[in-house]
């Protein structure tokens, strides 16, 4: 399903829009500050809860207002409307659905599969484990119907494991209940990531080698606990180390997604724009594995095109992104370097963000635009 109107207000300092973007590619244009970002951020908060840019939703909330509004419709039969408030008053988020009330975020994510490539999308290279396990979950939750449900079952296991040895006596009773649980889901979780892994690495491998030639790279997915032995024995055995740690040290919490080239990390070997590449992969791929198996089409939000991109490997990006089909938000301060790439047949359209005199960000439809086609 694509979006097919948008809806915003309180956002930043972008002033109040609503607007119909394209199916293809929409173009943003601004300079630095306008609100371009904030445009894609408020896609992202539809559809993951959360905000790329900061940690409390209530500092997306613009100066001038008390609450922050956001809407979207993905076309379809029936359309399916998606909406968020946020009142700076409450730290409570009301999400929407179909015109009701939902409790669980994971609604919203499934609803609006979505992809960032984003400065900080660096992170899945260089940042810690966390990054990169949430990257390898969203993949698996949209794949694999079962996964969220034995996520959140290891989750619950581990969270009580953990506050039992945080107890100032150890109950060895109640840790093999939830040992025996912890371990259960958590082997379940591990299988599901290793078969969705089995699928992602072909596609990714594709999609790579179109951006760029990187033949020794190689992705491994590491479990969080030793692969020879079953996480039930590993678990009772690491009792006396856990509890003097405090927490749980082995289990699917500490999944990993390792990114080499050869036999060193990749982020100790490529270049910056090599990197943004790699990163791109690992989205574009993401996507396109969800709509082979599922059908169902991803969104891409791209900030900031050219950053790290020299014009050849801009071009390739885009040409490839462009064959997906899939509907994209992508915005630049340069207008040329957004304007090139496209063939003449592919749908687009191009807005620029421009402040008005009071500073609100407000979103200027292009007339015509101009495709240079090779």
């Amino acid at each position: 399903m694509l979006i097919d109107r948008l809806a915003f207000s309180g956002l930043r300092n972008l002033g109040a829009l609503d607007f119909s973007p394209c199916p293809g590619i929409n173009l943003f244009v601004g300079r630095n500050g306008s609100g371009k970002t904030s445009l894609l951020e408020g896609i992202h908060i539809l559809g993951m809860g959360r905000s790329f840019r900061t940690r409390q939703l209530k500092h997306a909330i613009g100066h001038e207002t008390d609450e922050l509004t956001l809407f979207a419709r993905l076309n379809g039969d029936p359309p399916l409307p998606i909406g968020i408030r946020r009142a700076r008053d409450t730290a409570e988020l009301e999400m929407r659905l179909a015109g009701q009330r939902v409790s669980r975020l994971a609604q919203l994510i499934e609803a609006l599969p979505l992809q960032l490539i984003n400065p900080d999308a660096f992170r899945l290279l260089e940042g810690a484990p966390a990054g990169r396990r949430e990257f390898l979950d969203w993949g698996v939750f949209h794949v694999k119907h079962d996964f969220f449900d034995a996520w959140r079952r290891a989750k619950r296991a581990l969270k009580h494991r953990n506050a039992l040895l945080r107890h100032d006596r150890m109950d060895a009773n109640n840790l093999a209940v939830w040992e025996q649980e912890l371990a259960h889901w958590g082997e379940r979780v591990d299988d599901l990531r290793r078969e969705w892994m089995a699928a992602f690495v072909p596609v990714f491998e594709e999609t790579l080698d179109r951006l760029i030639a990187l033949p020794e790279l190689r992705l491994r997915y590491s479990r969080g606990w030793d692969k020879q032995r079953p996480l039930l024995e590993i678990l009772e055995q690491s009792r006396a180390t856990d509890f003097q740690m405090g927490f749980t040290q082995h289990g699917p919490q500490r999944g990993d997604l390792r990114i080499r080239l050869g036999k060193r990390p990749a982020v100790e070997v490529l270049s910056r724009g090599q990197q943004k590449l790699v990163v791109s992969a690992l989205k574009l791929a993401q996507g396109r594995l969800l709509e082979q198996s599922t059908g169902r089409s991803c969104l891409y939000l791209v900030d900031d095109l050219p950053a790290e991109l020299d014009i050849e490997h801009r071009r390739i990006f885009c040409r490839l992104l462009e064959s997906m089909g899939s509907q994209a938000f992508i915005t630049s301060v340069e207008h040329d370097a957004l304007v090139g790439p496209w063939k003449s047949h592919t749908p687009l359209a191009m807005f620029h963000v421009k402040q008005s005199a009071s500073g609100a960000g407000q979103l200027v439809p292009e007339a015509q635009i101009d495709f240079t086609t090779e």
